[in-house]
């Protein structure tokens, strides 16, 4: 079966955000100050054959561990569905 990850990798909390910093400046500059803390990270789609839901789950947070994420300063979230 054919199933579609969409996985969100952002920054720790803890750590400094320097392009959301830029940006939370710059809407200052566009007349929105009352957009602040913006925080920039990445949005990934991929798709996994697994036998099921649970074995594309575990792929997927497998690859996030080993590749897509760097766990010392970024965190990530995913959702798995099976592809239409």
């Amino acid at each position: 079966m054919k199933f579609i990850a969409e996985i969100d990798v952002m920054p720790l909390k803890a750590l400094l955000d320097p392009q959301g910093k830029a940006v939370t400046g710059s809407m200052k500059n566009l007349g929105l100050p009352e957009i602040e803390n913006v925080r920039i990270g990445k949005h990934i789609t991929l798709e996994v054959e697994a036998t099921s839901k649970e074995a594309a789950h575990a792929k997927v947070d497998d690859a996030c561990k080993k590749l897509l994420c760097n766990q010392i300063m970024e965190f990530y979230q995913f959702e798995v569905a099976e592809a239409k």
